[in-house]
């Protein structure tokens, strides 16, 4: 798959808060981000788990990255921060609680910090869950999310440090933001995740229309990537566990939006489609 970029404004009136988002590809399923700020010029990388095709992404654009960004410390997100680190002298900003498995850390954050990547005021937001000490990236003015491997496109992480109550309290933080804000997620499974979605809201209308629309993309090579807010609070099981439906069709009615997350994932995680 060729690597495709894409343009974001949070609206007319804010063309100096546009962010370029190139897809870069990498290993069987991962997407590595190289971004670059319009007004600024900076560079940045967002969870580069294999060097070589960003080397070559920046070198056909002729970019040299002055920031890079890491959601958390899974090897195939951050495996090749020290050879660019080493080859270009970037800022690596990752999560505080991650510090100790981060090597080549600069900047660590936390819950509610701001830091500025150019023109671009950047939100971080702890999301435990997946991992004990992932973040995700909120640029506040490009309305772009980078929310590494805790939310998919029609899905979510697998809870290999955290519990079901503190995934959903941090999917639920993200779903807050605004319907058009961007999703650049961490990896390409959209595809196996509509599979699995319509087995557990099988009378959403919109998602099974999705579905078809995933299914042309990928026959096509295409990525389904970026999604949005606003398409994944509609179609998204795993971030409507409060909806009534969602909870009937999973033989939990009435039950705590925690219960229906948890059974969901667990469904998911026995899945094979």
């Amino acid at each position: 798959m060729a690597s495709q970029a894409y343009h974001g404004f949070a609206s007319q009136q804010r063309e100096s808060a546009a962010v370029e988002v190139v897809l870069v590809p990498a290993f069987a399923d991962n997407y590595i981000y190289v971004l670059r700020d319009d007004a600024s010029g900076k560079v940045g990388i967002v969870d580069p788990g294999d060097a070589a095709p960003v080397i070559a992404e920046l070198d056909r654009r002729g970019w040299t990255p002055t920031h890079i960004f890491l959601t958390h410390h899974h090897n195939d997100h951050i495996g090749g921060v020290a050879e660019l680190k080493a080859r270009y002298r970037p800022t690596v900003i990752g999560a505080r609680a991650d510090a100790h498995r981060i090597p080549d850390l600069d900047v660590a954050l936390g819950e509610g910090d701001r830091t500025v990547f150019g023109e671009q005021a950047v939100r971080v937001f702890a999301v435990p869950g997946h991992t004990s000490g992932h973040i995700a990236f909120w640029f506040e003015g490009a309305d772009a999310l980078f929310p590494g491997d805790t939310l998919f496109a029609l899905g979510c992480g697998r809870l290999f440090e955290g519990t079901p109550e503190q995934m959903w309290d941090s999917l639920v933080q993200l779903r807050a933001l605004s319907d058009p804000t961007r999703i650049y997620c961490g990896h390409e499974y959209t595809l196996s995740n509509a599979r699995f979605a319509v087995t557990v809201d099988p009378e959403n209308a919109a998602l099974r229309a999705r579905a078809d629309e995933i299914a042309a993309l990928r026959e096509r090579g295409e990525p389904t990537i970026p999604s949005t807010i606003g398409v994944e609070r509609r179609t998204n099981p795993f971030l409507r566990a409060d909806d009534p439906a969602v909870q009937a069709a999973v033989g939990l009615p009435g039950a705590t939006p925690e219960r229906v997350f948890a059974e969901i994932r667990s469904r998911k995680d026995h899945f094979r489609g």
